[in-house]
């Protein structure tokens, strides 16, 4: 029997509705063709790139929503990912995101410090960097932000101002 770690595609795209438009960017080509056969195995068709999130290859204004999940920790300019999320987002968009960050509890933080040499070692950032203050900077609205019980999951529903439009 062969086991695999699900993907973030895997862990994703099952969670769309049917009939949602969906557009996907990966930096990595041998993640973007898991990606393309978790769609295939779901029978979704879906517009899949390679990709740079800090450089966004879509017109300003062109998505309803854009959803990052635990990708921000990999990204060298996750400030730049996110004030591209909000050049391509439509005003009122939504911008999701589901990210690790340092616990509150102090068991599970002594757990990440003795992993954070690990995250480094594999080019991901440590838990202890506050990405969510990037969104605030670039004048995203909160609407909602959850914690997990352990603290070090977190999910945010930002959306952009419905006066803002792309800079030029």
């Amino acid at each position: 029997m062969r086991w695999r770690l699900p993907s973030a595609p895997d862990a994703n795209l099952r969670h769309y509705p049917d009939g949602v438009k969906l557009t996907g960017i990966e930096f990595s080509p041998a993640m973007l063709e898991i990606a393309r056969q978790a769609a295939a195995d779901l029978s979704r068709t879906i517009d899949l790139r390679v990709g740079d999130a800090q450089a966004l290859e879509f017109p300003d204004e062109s998505f309803d929503t854009v959803v990052c999940t635990l990708a921000l920790c990999t990204i060298p300019d996750d400030r730049a990912a996110v004030s591209e999320a909000k050049r391509v987002l439509r005003p009122g968009g939504r911008f999701l995101l589901l990210e690790h960050v340092r616990s509150p509890n102090a068991a599970v933080r002594l757990c990440e410090r003795l992993l954070d040499p690990l995250a480094v070692r594999f080019e991901a950032t440590t838990s202890s960097e506050n990405r969510f203050d990037h969104l605030h900077a670039e004048g995203f609205e909160i609407q909602q932000q959850i914690r997990s019980k352990l603290g070090f999951v977190e999910r945010i529903a930002a959306r952009k101002p419905a006066g803002q439009v792309a800079a030029v």
